[in-house]
């Protein structure tokens, strides 16, 4: 496993920067693992995505922070695939400053979302943000080769 260079860190945010969505995967009181398909926007390599407060992902980030999530932009065929896959934390944006920063990201890159929602775009009823600090990152670049892949460890700090 290494650390992210400058062209490292500029390929996995150009992977961010062409999708919407990505897949969260949280784990269950029970055990078993939940994948939930959630559209998301980031700060570099911190994501936030926006979550039913009553979810059941909600319920499982509170009981356990640890989560995967992949991210794969469209392809035409399997020599472009170009995806990731982290490993982090997920944490329930409390702070009132961040929560508006995530609620700007998410209005700049979905501006439909200002015809569904209320005025105040940082207080969403029913919703929360979450945020997902990524700790490893997996790199999956098939244009280097069928499965190539690489694994990376991501700084605290980024």
């Amino acid at each position: 496993m290494q650390a992210l260079n400058h062209h490292q860190h500029r390929f996995i945010l150009s992977i961010m920067r062409a999708t919407h969505d990505l897949t969260l995967a949280t784990l269950r009181p029970d055990g078993y693992p939940q994948a939930t398909v959630v559209s998301f926007v980031h700060d570099d390599l911190t994501l936030y995505a926006g979550i039913g407060l009553d979810s059941q992902k909600a319920h499982n980030i509170r009981q356990h922070n640890k989560v995967s999530a992949t991210i794969t932009p469209p392809y035409t065929d399997w020599q472009h695939i170009r995806a990731l896959s982290l490993a982090g934390t997920a944490t329930m944006v409390g702070d009132a400053e961040e929560n508006a920063h995530a609620a700007d990201l998410m209005l700049f890159r979905f501006p439909q979302l200002r015809q569904l929602l209320p005025s105040t775009a940082s207080n969403w009823p029913g919703a929360v943000f979450v945020r997902i600090d990524p700790l490893l990152i997996s790199v999956l670049d098939y244009e280097q080769g069928f499965g190539h892949t690489e694994l990376f460890a991501v700084a605290p700090d980024h």
